[in-house]
This record gives C-alpha cells, structure tokens and sequence, in this order.
C-alpha cells in the first residue's frame, strides 16, 4: 500500500513538471465568442471559426522572448520573431523547439522581420537606422542606411520598424514618423530609393476649411496640422500585393495596394479594427489584421470581413487572449500565429471544419470553379444557414453558371444588392425577349380598342350612361371635396384660397386623404422591391409608423395654429389640417408609380425612383408653403417667420414629450420595483 502511495505521488509530481516544462500548452476551450457581419452590416455571433490551439511561451528549455515586435513564418516553415528586447532574431519551429538565434551582438533594436524564398532574412533595425540582411548562417551579407537621394527629404530620418520584400528584392519599408508613405528601396547599387509608396491622404472637413480661410497666419499656425497618418504595418502576397493597416484612417485602415499603389478594396460597412498593429495575407485570396487589444479579424480580398474573435487578456492566463498584440502571421495549414510584446508569447489558433469549408469554397470561387465551390458552400450553409457570406458566393456561382433565379435567391437570403440587380437584370432581359412581342400586340389591340370605343361613343353615345352618373357622382359633396384636392395641387394659391374662403374644408375628406398617405406609405416601406427596401426582412413595425405619422400630423397642425394665432393668421385648425393633408397628394398619385417601378429596376435605373421621389418631397414642401401662405393671408416674410417659428415649436414640443417619456419610465420602473417587493414580502 505504501509502494502504491508512493507510485502516486511520484506520477503526480511528473505530470505537474511536464505542464510547467512544456513549451506549448494546449487550450481546454474557447474563452472567446466569434463574430460576422450580416448582410445588413451588423454584427452577429456565429460559429467557432479558430480554436485557441495553443501558446509558445519559449523556444526551446530555456530561451525566452522578451518584448517581441514582429513575427514572420517563411516558406521553409520556420517561425522568426523580432526579440526586441534581446536584440536578436529567434529562430523556431512551430511547435516552439528553437533553432537557432540570429544577430546577436550585430543589432540594437529589431522591430521588423521578413525571410525571403531564398532564405535570407531582412531585420528593421530602428535605433540603428537601417535594414540589415542575413543569411541562413546569421551572417550579414547587406545594409541598408536612409537613402541619399534628396526626394527621400533631408530632413526625414530613416527609422525602419517593418517591411517586406517581393520577389524582385525590392523591399516596402515602413519609418517611424514619416508620413509620406512607405519608402521603396530597390537592393540595385547598395539601395536605390524608387520613391514613395501608398501614401495616405488627408481629409478636411467644410468646418477646417472655413476656419483656415478667416484666421490669420499665427491663428492657422496654431491649428493642428493635417497630416497623413504613417502605416501602422504591412503584409504582401504571394501576387506581390501590398496590404497596410493604418490607426484612425477611417474607411481606408485596411489596404490592398497594386503595382501603382492604388487601393483595391473599399469597405464602408465599419468592421475594421480599432487598434491595428499587423496584417498578413491568408492562403485563400483572404487577409487577416490584428487589433492591439488581441482581437483577429479576417476578411475576403474585397474587404468585407468574415470573421473577428480573440480579445483581451482579463489576468486569467486563458489559452487565445492577449494583452499587446505586435505580430500576426500564418502557415500553410492556415494556423494562425499572434505575437504578444506584453507577455511575450506566441498565441496559436486553428480553424474549425466550418472554416475550412468556407476558405475551401473561397479558393475554388477565386479560381473560377464555381460549380465545385457549391459543394462547400452548402455544407458551410447547412451548418448556418444565416451565414450571409456564403449566401452570397453561393448565388455569385449560381450567377456565373447563369442559373439567374436561384441566383436571385441566394442573393436575396444574402441581401447582396449588387448581386440580386446583376441576376434581376439577366431574368428581366430573358423575359423581354420572350414576350416583347406579345406585349407589343397587346398596347396595339387596347390602342385599337380605344378607338373604336371613341368613334362608337361619337355615333351612338354608348358611354353617355356612365358619363351621366360621373358628373351625378361629383356632385357628391364628399367627392367633390376629395377631387378638389387634385385643383389644390396644380393651382395651390387658387386651392389655398377655396379652403380660407369658400368652405372647401372639411375634416372627412382629409382625415381619408391621410389614411391613403398612411396605407401606402406602409405597403411602399415593407413590401416594396428588394433594391428599394430599407428595412430588414420579416421586420414589421406598422403600428408604429402609423402612429408616428398621426403623432406628426396632428403636432404639426397644432404647432402650425398656435404659431399663425399669435402672429394674427386666419387659419383655424380646421383649414390648417384641410391644407396639410391635401399637400399629401402629390404622394398618394405618385408613389404608387415609384412601387411599380421598384420591381423593374435594377441597380443602374435606381436614379429614376430617386427623381420621381425628389419631385414628390419639393412639390409638398411648395405647395404647403403656399397653403400656409394664403389660408393665413401671410405675406411672404410673414410666411418664413412662421415657418421657422413652427419647426422651432415642434423642437420644444419634441423635447418636452421626450423629457415626459423619461420621467413616466422611471415612474412606471419604481411602480414595478414596489410592486415587486410588495409580492415578495407577501410571499414569506
């Protein structure tokens, strides 16, 4: 029994030594959530995309980093990380057994590293204000100091922090501080500057703009200067692209740069990283940036993001979280590989099954085999089927395969706009050429038609019947009052005066002309076409908009009555409203032509909803303004006062509606809480 205590407590100790001993630790379970961007641009969670694999602590038994800068995995599979603090380039595998060290006693402070195919190894070494390149021996074969020639800027300091190096030997160095872009070194007479590289612009708001023009020199001297931002970092692929980071450079934060350093990629939908301090080019025509806070994203070769999960470290020591990210890099086997300075440690990820699935669609997408990229999409799709991104390739490969309606679909579920106008476009023009004639046949007989209905009305008076009880029908006072609204809109100072003067007011007729604005301001809001819509799918809130039309109108009329009294307008509520809702009609004749036309449009014919609806808000505004005018026998000085006055009225009538709102919610909230407690207290 003691031989057995002993056997015991001598296998405990050598598994607690094994833990501690071991350069890598493996992960028990994911202490973070990941993340998507719905065709909407919001952000939504979704399936693990990368386990927390593990975390390299050190190389080796005994080599430790210490405030590591940069990482580089090279196509000989060996991991090379800027050991910063020990002034040395770390050589290991990815499974953390060291290698070698490199430059030793030669650099002063690396902060950027790149291996080349052949194997040699370029280091920013920042305090010593040069590159210096070594080979697989560690000897330096080549330095690089600040290029003599006077378009660098004489008085700019070369201080490289990163860089990378395309196949020709021409390296993209990122400086410290130099905002005009990144410096382009060709290795040709011991370094020859090409220039210039990428540079970003500045932006300048109508605001700067107006400052700067009234200030005088000392004032603008004290301005902040409007300056490009320096790149935070960069990455190449294996096509010679160059991708740069840049913090706070708004839409343009992340870039992928051609031969001639123009943008490639335009994200608008606000997924980029805050803090980003490093990017690297995936295998699969992707990009993956990482934030300061140890946040990874990744996204697709035009931008749109696919991915982000990490975070931050919370003192737990959790496998996957960092505290101060400083590299990214990845393998072949598309494990990802994030330097931590602070911890100085390396954090290793790999991708679940969903997102193997879903690069391998990408790369066969990005190769032109559409038809074999259905394959994963749909088992990436069977797994979520809300994944948007993978409703989208699977109906771009629909479209290329040019089986449009499910295009259509897939477009649709994805809420691709681009892609549903492309595969509407296609559809419509298979529909014209099979029923272009048919339709032409068709407006020939109804012009036929009305024709002869004309000369038979002409010789036989067929329609005298309807005519008659037409003309009885317009006699109705009701109807009367409701087509007088038509003269309202074409002639508004003559329409204006029928409702001061000639009792053309009437509450019926235009409480029912603001129930027909209200009918199809709903019906165009949910159920127009997909390119019009903007609202999310299956989201209904009629309620709501009913009422805040009622709530509008009837704030809008009061506020119009007070303000036309105190100023000795003639208006009583009654005509107010009267001229308010019959200045809804340009709307109610005209929008019905805008829902029609938003089922036939596509993307390039959008513009004429836009005009149609451009006529219908300024033939309102006009013919409201007149009413206003002549129902309170304004002039129009006395009209533009009013009108400010009003919106000025509304504004406090808004806010004190909003303040009441405030206060009844912490009223009805403290009810609630003594209700509660009253239940409670009951209860025992």
């Amino acid at each position: 029994m003691r031989n057995l205590k002993r056997l015991a407590v001598l296998a405990l100790t050598l598994v607690v030594l094994g833990a501690l001993l071991l350069p890598m630790t493996a992960s028990a379970e994911t202490p973070y959530v990941t993340y998507t961007v719905n065709g909407y641009g919001q952000i939504r969670q979704t399936q693990t995309a990368y386990l927390a694999y593990a975390t390299i602590t050190k190389f080796g038994e005994d080599v430790s980093l210490s405030a590591p800068s940069d990482i580089c995995i090279a196509s000989d599979g060996h991991m090379y990380i800027a050991d910063t603090g020990n002034a040395r380039i770390v050589v290991g595998t990815l499974d953390g057994e060291l290698i070698k060290t490199v430059g030793e006693g030669t650099l002063i402070s690396p902060r950027g590293v790149f291996v080349t195919d052949d194997g040699s190894i370029y280091v920013a070494d920042r305090d010593a204000n040069k590159i210096v390149v070594f080979d697989q021996q560690g000897k330096v074969i080549q330095e690089y100091g600040k290029p003599a020639s006077p378009l660098y800027g004489e008085g700019n300091v070369f201080q490289p922090i990163k860089l990378v190096v395309n196949d020709a030997g021409i390296m993209f160095i990122v400086c410290e501080s130099n905002t005009n872009g990144i410096v382009e070194i060709s290795p040709t007479e011991g370094g020859s500057f090409l220039g210039y590289f990428g540079t970003n612009y500045t932006t300048t708001d109508l605001m700067t703009i107006i400052y700067r023009a009234i200030l005088t020199d000392a004032q603008r001297a004290k301005m902040l200067s409007n300056i490009p931002a320096t790149p935070t970092n960069l990455g190449i692929d294996e096509k010679g692209l160059i991708y740069t980071v840049t913090l706070g450079n708004g839409n343009d934060t992340l870039k992928r740069l051609n031969i001639a350093g123009t943008n490639m990629i335009h994200n608008t939908d606000g997924t980029y990283a805050d803090n980003p301090v490093a990017v690297v080019a995936g295998n699969h025509d992707n990009v993956y940036v990482a934030d300061q806070q140890g946040y990874i994203f990744e996204y697709n070769n035009e931008g749109e993001m696919l991915f982000t999960f990490g975070g931050p470290n919370d003192d737990t020591q959790r496998v996957g979280l960092s505290k101060m990210v400083s590299g990214i890099a990845i393998d072949t086997e598309d494990r990802i590989y994030v330097l931590d300075s602070d911890m100085a440690q390396v954090q290793v990820y790999e991708p679940t099954e969903f997102t193997n699935l879903l690069h391998n669609a990408l790369y066969l997408y990005s190769k032109g085999r559409y038809t074999e990229a259905k394959e994963p999409l749909s088992q990436v799709l069977k797994m979520n089927s809300m994944f948007d991104y993978a409703n989208k390739a699977m109906g771009r490969s629909y479209f290329q395969e040019e089986n449009y309606r499910a295009a259509l679909r897939y477009a649709r579920l994805a809420k691709d706009y681009d892609g549903y106008s492309d595969a509407y476009w296609e559809l419509r023009n298979v529909w014209l050429k099979n029923n272009i004639m048919t339709a032409i046949i068709l407006v020939v007989l109804l012009f036929v038609a009305y024709k002869v209905i004309k000369a038979l009305d002409k010789r036989s008076h067929i329609l005298a019947k309807p005519r008659k009880a037409y003309r009885k029908l317009k006699k109705n006072k009701f109807i009367a009052n409701l087509t007088y609204s038509g003269y309202y809109i074409r002639k508004p100072s003559d329409g204006a005066y029928g409702i001061a003067a000639e009792g053309r007011a009437n509450w019926l007729v235009s409480s029912f002309l603001l129930l027909i604005f209200i009918v199809e301001f709903v019906v165009m809001k949910y159920t127009c076409g997909f390119l019009s819509k903007t609202v999310m799918e299956g989201r209904y809130e009629i309620l709501s908009d009913v009422g805040m039309i009622v709530a509008v109108m009837a704030a809008l009329t009061a506020c119009t009555y007070l303000v036309c009294t105190i100023n000795e307008g003639e208006g009583t509520v009654k005509k107010i409203y009267t001229f308010f809702c019959y200045s809804l009609v340009p709307y109610i004749l005209l929008m019905p032509l805008v829902y029609a036309l938003s089922h036939v449009l596509t993307n390039n014919e959008i513009f004429l909803i836009d005009m149609i609806k451009l006529v219908i808000y300024v033939w309102i505004a006009v013919i409201a303004v007149v009413g206003l005018k002549e129902v309170n026998n304004f002039n129009a000085k006395e009209t533009v006062k009013v009108i400010f006055l009003t919106a000025f009225t509304a504004l406090i009538l808004a806010l004190l509606i909003f303040i009441i709102y405030v206060l009844w919610a912490q009223v009805f909230d403290f009810i609630v809480a003594i209700a509660g407690e009253g239940v409670y207290r009951l209860g025992y």
